[in-house]
């Protein structure tokens, strides 16, 4: 894109100028977590000199000021996502928190003995192990997706995974171990057909890919912070008002309550239901200055260029011998796993590193992906918005004196 400042972006994030092991820094594993650019970082540092104060409890002056802001980046997340509703909006740690969250006060409400789950073959551990926890709890059944090949996962036999005992399903918009898109609409749709509520991962998703939650008719959603270039620490469940207003709370404690006596407790309103204790309020205050940094790029303008970045490197990695990618789906975003045959994936990331590139080595929280490949795991290159052809040029040099070496 001739449009797109690649040097004025760049220019916005510290870390981007620094050095490790004595070579510039290439940093290619954002799908773990993204860098922050300064106006996140000095955002972090006014909140703890000028502002600093519990929220949502103080009459006194900034005690108000500091939630007032904690609102704020709740009303730039509806925006962001174009929730209806602004109490749709839940703030958490996290997408492990969020769905944590749901499976815990979904089945409390609505999973009994003999009812059934589905997920896919693709998703990660966050998005396996609370399902089977709650499976194990209730005596419930967990279904899968199954995937293909070309890690893409197959529409027919999900359609065919429903019946009169499916209460839920759970899945991921972008696999963060393969960079499948998947069609995320339309699986939606199919779950709705059958009056099905669905979880939607967003976690690898909302840092590339336009996301309106109304026109997705999607029930549950959640996503982080920290890999979308906010802090680390926060991130987002949304839900439609009349499902969250069904489940009962997840956490007793401040905030979630309008009167506590020793004879009954009546919960508060949404979101504050959901939200109790003490958040991350630093982390939650400056998730708005990530939005606002991708909103200024604009998220088109950013899947535009790393769409063309990822094409890029695709051809350049492909020109090393041996090279198996992992993961071919048609429609895929940001991630690209691989493997160079004859070595492992962890000695090629620690040669890698001496060069002062960082990528993912293993099964990145994915481990029934990589079991259905027959592989340990991958070497995984994540793009961002700050990633530019030098990275994948000097990716490919690394990955080839990686191979000399090795092979």
């Amino acid at each position: 894109m001739s449009n797109y400042d690649i040097t004025r972006i760049r220019s916005d994030f510290p870390i981007l100028k620094r050095e490790v092991n004595g070579k510039p820094l290439v940093y290619l594993d954002n799908g773990a977590t993204t860098q922050k650019p300064k106006q996140v970082i000095d955002a972090i540092d006014h909140y703890y000199a000028d502002m600093n104060s519990n929220v949502h409890r103080g009459v006194h002056y900034l005690s108000q000021i500091s939630t007032d802001a904690f609102e704020v980046t709740r009303q730039k997340v509806k925006d962001f996502i174009h929730a209806a509703q602004l109490h749709e909006v839940i703030i958490t740690s996290g997408t492990t928190h969020g769905i944590n969250l749901i499976a815990t006060c979904f089945g409390q409400a609505f999973i009994h003995e003999g009812d059934e789950i589905i997920i896919s073959a693709m998703e990660h551990h966050s998005n396996i192990v609370p399902w089977q926890m709650l499976c194990d709890f209730k005596g419930a059944v967990l279904r899968v997706i199954p995937m293909d090949e070309h890690g893409e996962l197959d529409q027919a036999a999900y359609a065919n995974l429903f019946n009169e005992r499916t209460k839920l399903v759970s899945f991921t918009y972008v696999s963060n171990a393969l960079g499948t898109i998947n069609p995320v609409k339309q699986m939606i749709a199919t779950a709705h057909q059958h009056n099905v509520p669905v979880v939607l991962d967003a976690a690898q998703a909302v840092q590339h890919i336009k996301i309106d939650v109304q026109d997705l008719d999607v029930d549950f959603m959640v996503f982080s912070g920290h890999k979308m270039y906010g802090p680390t620490g926060v991130g987002v469940l949304y839900g439609k008002e009349a499902l969250l207003n069904a489940l009962p709370p997840y956490q007793g404690g401040g905030d979630m309550i309008k009167e506590v006596t020793f004879a009954k407790t009546t919960y508060n309103e949404l979101p504050f239901k959901f939200e109790a204790g003490t958040p991350n309020i630093e982390a939650g205050i400056c998730l708005a200055f990530a939005i606002d940094y991708i909103n200024e790029i604009g998220v088109e303008n950013i899947k535009a260029y790393e769409d063309e970045l990822f094409d890029y490197a695709h051809s350049r990695l492909r020109e090393i011998p041996n090279i198996r990618f992992i993961g071919t789906a048609e429609k895929r975003s940001s991630v690209i796993s691989f493997l160079i045959e004859g070595t492992h994936p962890y000695d090629v990331g620690v040669i890698l590193d001496k060069l002062g590139i960082a990528v993912r080595t293993g099964h990145h929280c994915a481990q029934p992906v990589m079991d259905q490949f027959g592989i340990p795991g991958t070497i995984r290159a994540s793009l961002a918005l700050y990633n530019t052809k030098e990275d994948i040029d000097a990716l490919v040099s690394g990955l080839q004196r990686a191979a000399n070496m090795l092979l």
